[in-house]
């Protein structure tokens, strides 16, 4: 398939004529072809194609159709379809009433072009830069960003369950691959019992024990089939999905010792042996998929970071969308974030974030950037911090200059020593004499151990986060920061209109272009009613809360 880009000609004067008769009060398509274009050109999408081969059809209208899709939520065939009988499908897309439009499998086809040429920002990027270029978006105003969970397309599997439909997912790829290889080496009928329906669709055992023996089998059975494979002749047999998924499965969940005989090597991990869980799959079906608990909310999947514009008087639009699996922290991703927004020429004077992204090496790297990330700092979780008059390490003074902290109870360090951990973070470590903490009268307040000892971070950070934590604090710093409470109304309109909060697709790639494509999907909603002078909604509450105010 090949492109070769042609100028985008005018709308068909029929096409014009019966759109504009059908909605003579306007509507968001013909608005947004009127006031923006097309937003794409063919010449976005040249690295998708070959330069030689049949002409496919014009990418800028598959990119547009991608957006409407999501926009209104459609499956291919349906957004296919659309294109086939809606006017203002059409109006838009530049097409004539009687275009009897293409086969739905284009548009995965398309999709598959994006995911694999690492192109899928184009969707957003692209309506970024036409609202530049009409006056609708600035940099270096107010920005805001925060994080939400996105379901996997796949069924949550406890450890057993796990282990089980991993190794029976590989012998149905293999049995796919090399069935005549396979028959020959299953060692008994066992196997055809243990793995030739769903795990869950039989009952598994109920004691401990035997629970126990159960997964120790099917550990023993995925290494001697790894071990076959290793010997056969079945080409590039490492690449196949569903036997990475067996390595990873195999990796956390049991132990293998290569000097013992093959009932001796694998051992079932118990639960506290099991390492962090973005080491592991949670399902041979999706194996970027991960588990996360937070805030009392558990789940396997994605997480989306989503950034917008909200300066006073302004279109507020989505201008970075970021996907990772469930595992990854916020905190790793605040720089990320920054530079991305700085390589769209979009970066904040100002960024609005929970403390989840907040850390003293954020606040300083951000400044050096000219971005100033406004919002609160982790809260102290040392047991001092909770005691009532606990000494924690607010109450010490610091001289940076003679690397000298006194305590509460007026005694001087004794050691003053920069340290590394874990071979990137700079730290401080200072102690106290062991003496003297012994016969203190606070010991209770300030230390359980013979001595105390504080691990500062470096001057520039802690007075940084210092400095962050008085602003924050102050009645002018909390009315300031109310103007992050607007990303949640984003996130709602996301799940709520958009699917957001469920992937339709396997896989972080095609995640991450799905809510790529939901972000430009949303834009549009609000680029059409910011130029229709659709007032934004203010914040919804009930009749009954209403009188609360009255």
């Amino acid at each position: 398939m090949s492109i070769q880009p042609q100028p985008i000609a005018e709308i068909p004067a029929l096409t014009q004529q019966v759109a504009n008769a059908a909605f003579p009060k306007g509507n968001p398509y013909l608005t947004l072809r009127d006031e923006l274009g097309t937003v794409f050109e063919d010449s976005d999408f040249t690295e998708l194609f070959s330069k030689t081969g049949k002409p496919g059809l014009p990418p800028w209208r598959l990119a547009l159709i991608t957006l409407l899709q999501f926009r209104e939520n459609l499956s291919d065939r349906q957004a296919a379809d659309s294109v086939r009988s809606r006017i203002d499908w059409k109006y838009l897309l530049g097409l004539e009433l009687t275009d009897e439009g293409f086969d739905f499998s284009v548009l995965s086809e398309f999709r598959d072009r994006l995911i694999d040429s690492e192109q899928e920002h184009l969707l957003l990027d692209k309506l970024l830069e036409c609202a530049q270029e009409k006056g609708l978006l600035k940099s270096r105003g107010k920005q805001r960003t925060d994080a939400t969970r996105v379901l996997a397309s796949v069924r949550k599997l406890n450890r057993l369950e796990l282990v089980g439909e991993t190794m029976r997912a590989a012998l149905n790829e293999l049995a796919t691959v090399a069935p005549e290889w396979l028959s020959e080496i299953v060692p008994n009928n066992n196997w055809y019992e243990r793995y030739g329906r769903r795990v869950e669709d039989y009952q598994l055992p109920k004691s401990e024990v035997k629970r126990n023996a159960w997964a120790q089998a099917v550990g023993e059975d995925a290494y001697y089939l790894l071990f076959c494979l290793e010997a056969s002749r079945i080409p590039e047999w490492e690449k196949l999905p569903k036997i990475q998924a067996l390595k990873l499965m195999l990796n956390r969940h049991y132990e293998y010792d290569a000097d013992g005989e093959l009932n001796a090597q694998v051992r079932w991990k118990s639960k506290k042996e099991l390492p962090r869980a973005e080491t592991g799959i949670e399902s041979p079906y999706d194996i970027d998929a991960r588990f996360r608990s937070r805030r009392g909310v558990n789940w396997v999947g994605y997480a989306v970071h989503l950034s917008e514009t909200c300066d006073d008087e302004q279109c507020h639009l989505i201008t970075h969308v970021e996907t990772t699996d469930a595992s990854v922290h916020e905190a790793q991703r605040t720089e990320a974030i920054h530079q991305s927004l700085l390589n769209k020429k979009l970066p904040p004077s100002e960024h609005f974030v929970d403390s989840a992204y907040v850390s003293s090496e954020h606040l300083v790297n951000a400044k050096e950037q000219q971005i100033e990330i406004v919002g609160p700092t982790r809260q102290n979780m040392s047991w001092q911090a909770k005691l009532e008059g606990g000494y924690d390490e607010t109450k010490f003074d610091i001289d940076w200059e003679t690397e000298t902290v006194t305590c509460p109870e007026g005694t001087v360090s004794t050691s003053w020593k920069p340290r590394v951990m874990l071979g990137t973070r700079d730290y401080i470590q200072v102690r106290f004499s062991g003496r003297d903490c012994s016969v203190c009268d606070a010991k209770a307040l300030c230390t359980r151990s013979p001595q105390r000892s504080l691990n500062l971070r470096p001057r520039v950070q802690y007075e940084a986060l210092e400095r962050a934590r008085e602003i924050h604090r102050s009645e002018a710093g909390q009315e300031r920061y109310k103007r992050r409470a607007g990303i949640e109304g984003t996130i709602s309109q996301g799940v709520r209109g958009f699917g957001l909060r469920r992937s339709r697709y396997r896989g972080l790639p095609k995640t991450h272009l799905q809510n790529v494509a939901i972000g430009a999907a949303i834009n549009i909603d609000r680029l059409v009613n910011w130029i229709n002078g659709v007032p934004l909604e203010r914040t919804r509450v009930s009749r009954f809360k209403a009188l609360e105010v009255a």
